[in-house]
């Protein structure tokens, strides 16, 4: 399945679901954990949807766990993304209003390993980030993360 994300673009679709998910800023001597995601080939933050019978610390690290193979332990948090403005479309039909809520995190063990949802998984220096092909509101969450101004709410 693919996936398209719109940003205030006038010619986005129109959303027609919402998904409480979580996204994970893990930093590690300067460095953030990117995945290059299957579905788009654009690199981002690991993370997903909150299954029923989890809660969000525990989503967020079996996210992490799954798409990159390494384990981390939630620090705290970001920031809640909510800005209607942001809609993701799948070529399924879904269009969904982003709702995320973004934890930061530090690795405590694992090898960078790429799963189906991931092309490849990489520390990438914060200072190497703008070369990367990454949406903003990726690169948003990363800068609110490093520079401690959240928790952000939108």
């Amino acid at each position: 399945m693919t996936r398209t994300d719109y940003y205030d673009d006038p010619t986005a679709p129109k959303a027609n679901s919402l998904v409480v998910a979580v996204v994970v800023v893990a930093v590690d001597d300067g460095r953030v954990l990117m995945i290059q995601r299957t579905d788009n080939g654009r690199w981002a933050l690991p993370g997903g949807g909150q299954e029923l019978g989890e809660s969000v610390r525990e989503a967020a690290i079996r996210e992490t766990r799954e798409e990159t193979g390494i384990d981390v332990e939630v620090t705290g948090v970001v920031g809640i993304y909510s800005d209607p403005r942001h809609v993701i479309a799948y070529d399924d039909g879904e269009v969904r209003q982003e709702f995320a809520l973004c934890l930061s995190a530090r690795p405590t063990g694992g090898v960078p390993t790429p799963s189906d949802e991931s092309h490849q998984v990489r520390w990438v220096p914060t200072d190497e980030l703008d070369q990367l092909d990454a949406a903003e509101s990726t690169l948003r969450r990363i800068r609110h993360a490093v520079d401690h101004n959240g928790p952000h709410v939108d």
